[in-house]
């Protein structure tokens, strides 16, 4: 089988250190006694290969046509669970048609828009465990009050309890990218839903961080604050000194400022 080439367009670096690999495939738990692993970008099936060991009920997604057919051909027994696909795109949750985790090496350039998919299927996706760019990394496990906090951090800490396990250096990857990669691993929390309105929360989430290096106080000023609200000590703050729970806090003092 010829090999499949990285392509830039795709954002693929494909891993060849198979010790990396091992690593990740056993970090994989299988969170709240799930079988089902999804796995984003194979590529060659590094990474495959040892969640195979693993014994998970596997299947593959990969945008990659080239990827796709080798693949097919890599994995024969596996048919129609290697999927021809967009996991931005594709409704994952009536795919796997359960509960599943995912795993993978994820493209850098749309790891923050797949962070944002498992968000909206966070009630099927129990556990995340995954390679992506080392800033991004430590930017979701990240604790409030770090310069790396940010909106993701925020939205993922409200649902998963985040582990940052380990630092990746460039030169294991083909092609080697100009920085380290992390690997993380998210594993879904007992929140089934947030004690708020979830969309304003997000809202108010993206607004407050929008402008980081203003207090909250002028950072929400679009949202239509009551002057009550406005005299409140936490909009002294900025977004990256507020946790989930500070958030949702917020989200109902600005719902029922609204409603005054």
């Amino acid at each position: 089988m010829e090999k499949v080439k990285p392509k830039k367009h795709l954002g693929q670096h494909f891993l060849k250190d198979l010790s990396i690999a091992e690593k990740i495939a056993k970090a994989v738990t299988g969170h709240q006694g799930v079988k089902k692993v999804l796995e984003i970008g194979p590529g060659m099936g590094v990474l495959t290969d040892f969640l195979l060991v693993e014994n998970w009920d596997l299947y593959l997604v990969d945008i990659d046509k080239e990827s796709i057919a080798y693949l097919q051909q890599k994995y024969p027994e596996m048919g129609d669970r290697i999927i021809d696909g967009d996991y931005l795109k594709e409704d994952f949750g009536s795919v796997m048609g359960e509960k599943y985790a995912v795993a993978g090496n994820f493209p850098y350039n749309i790891s923050s828009q797949i962070f944002f998919k498992v968000l909206e299927e966070k009630n099927q996706v129990t556990e995340v465990v995954c390679m992506l760019q080392k800033e991004v990394a430590e930017r979701i496990a990240s604790p409030k009050g770090n310069k790396d906090y940010g909106i993701l951090s925020v939205l993922l800490q409200a649902y998963y309890d985040i582990e940052y396990l380990f630092t990746v250096p460039p030169g294991v990857f083909n092609p080697p990218p100009k920085v380290n990669s992390g690997v993380i691993r998210l594993r879904r929390n007992q929140v089934e839903k947030l004690d708020c309105d979830e969309k304003l929360f997000f809202r108010t989430v993206k607004q407050g961080f929008s402008t980081r290096r203003k207090t909250l106080r002028n950072a929400l000023k679009s949202m239509g604050l009551s002057e009550e609200l406005k005299a409140d000590p936490i909009l002294d703050k900025r977004a990256e000194q507020l946790g989930v729970e500070d958030f949702i806090y917020l989200t109902h003092k600005i719902k029922s400022s609204w409603n005054q």
